[in-house]
Order: structure tokens, then C-alpha cells, then sequence
């Protein structure tokens, strides 16, 4: 009985609590203004809003910032420098077989070497003189030719030069000397293939001019 006179009073309540509810907003006006709202706004964007404008970028010149201790100074200009280089031009050579290499002996070697040394005797003492017995490195395969350190560094330039071999017929060809390396590089290939050079071969080089030598050849197989 209690609890349904309790259910009886809440609901009394609730039913009091919305009529005051109801009575303010219609005092306040508040369900025809909502109502208003609801009627008055667009039910779509408006298409001007829809549209995006493309950005425009501005360009501008501007002074690149330079380090205060060079910005009274005068911007400097750069010129290119050539730089001179030592080439030889390659030529064609014909093919060496080099399956079939022939390394000569101690003997032939030694013979030919004092047959060197008696022709540098004879030769002119006012110039610059050396002997080189040929090894295989020097006439197939790298065709690299080492001179000796002491007569380069007392008698040859300081910098890389073009160097001319003369031959005994008065044939000339050029030969790129590297001063670094003492030896002679570009060019050496064809005067060794040019005048069939083998291992045991003696060649006296004698220093005409400051960038030439005479060249003699003294075969290790002939007598």
C-alpha cells in the first residue's frame, strides 16, 4: 500500500516538473525561436563557398646573405684554367703472340751487355749516358721502362715531359717520361714493337738534348 502511494506521488511529481518546464519555455518563447532556426537554415552549402581560389606564389629577388668579413669586399670571378696534359696519341700496332715467349739466357745476356758497354765507349763522353738490358716487363705484357733514379733525377725534368727516341736511322718517336715515377710510359710500346725488342736486348740511351735520346740497340742474338 505504501509503496504504491510512493509510486503515485513520483509520478505526480514528474508530471508537475515537465508542466513548469513546459510553462517557462513558452514564457520565454524559446519553441517558436528554435522552430525558426530550423526553418531558416540552408540545407546545402552555397556554391561560391565550394570553390577554391588557386594560391598565387610571388616571386622575389633577394641579396644571398654573405659572411660580414668578405660582404665589402667585391664578389670574386672565376675564369676556367686549362690544364695542360702530357698525351701521346695511341697507334696501332700489329699483334704480339705471347704464348710463345723466349726469355734469353745469363750468357746471351751478359754478351750483349758487354757489347753495350764497349760501344758506350766509343760513343761521345759530352753526354749524359746509360745502359738498359731489356727484361720481358719492358718489351711484352706492361710495357713500362724504369730508368735509373740517379741519372733521371740529375739530367731529366722534374715535371712529366714528352721525351724523343731517336733511333740509329734517325727515327723519331715520342714517349711520355712520368717524373714521378722515373720511368717512361705512354708512347714506349710502339718503339719497343716497332724495333721487334725482346728480353736480353741492351739499348744505350744517350741523352742529345734536354727532352731527346739517341738510342742504340745491341741485340742479344747477334754477335
Amino acid at each position: 500500500m505504501v509503496m504504491a502511494k510512493s509510486k503515485i506521488s513520483y509520478e505526480e511529481s514528474r508530471r508537475q516538473r515537465l508542466e513548469e518546464n513546459k510553462q517557462r519555455m513558452e514564457a520565454l518563447n524559446l519553441t517558436m525561436l528554435a522552430q525558426s532556426l530550423r526553418n531558416s537554415s540552408p540545407s546545402k552549402l552555397s556554391p561560391m563557398k565550394s570553390v577554391k581560389k588557386p594560391r598565387t606564389m610571388e616571386k622575389q629577388v633577394v641579396m644571398v646573405r654573405r659572411s660580414s668579413r668578405v660582404a665589402n669586399k667585391p664578389i670574386p670571378v672565376y675564369n676556367e684554367v686549362v690544364i695542360e696534359r702530357v698525351v701521346i696519341p695511341r697507334r696501332i700496332s700489329k699483334h704480339r703472340d705471347l704464348s710463345n715467349r723466349v726469355y734469353a739466357s745469363d750468357e746471351a745476356r751478359t754478351n750483349a751487355l758487354e757489347r753495350a758497354e764497349k760501344l758506350l765507349s766509343e760513343l761521345e763522353s759530352e753526354y749524359p749516358i746509360f745502359i738498359k738490358t731489356m727484361l720481358q716487363s719492358h718489351v711484352t705484357g706492361g710495357f713500362w721502362l724504369g730508368l735509373p733514379v740517379h741519372f733521371c733525377r740529375k739530367n731529366l725534368p722534374k715535371r712529366d715531359e714528352v721525351m724523343t727516341l731517336i733511333d740509329e736511322d734517325g727515327e723519331e718517336h715520342k714517349t711520355v717520361y712520368l717524373a714521378r715515377k722515373t720511368g717512361l710510359s705512354g708512347g714506349w710500346k710502339g718503339f719497343a714493337v716497332a724495333h721487334n725488342l725482346v728480353d736480353g736486348d741492351a739499348l744505350i740511351f744517350q741523352l742529345i738534348r734536354p727532352s731527346a735520346f739517341k738510342v742504340f740497340i745491341i741485340r742479344v742474338n747477334s754477335q
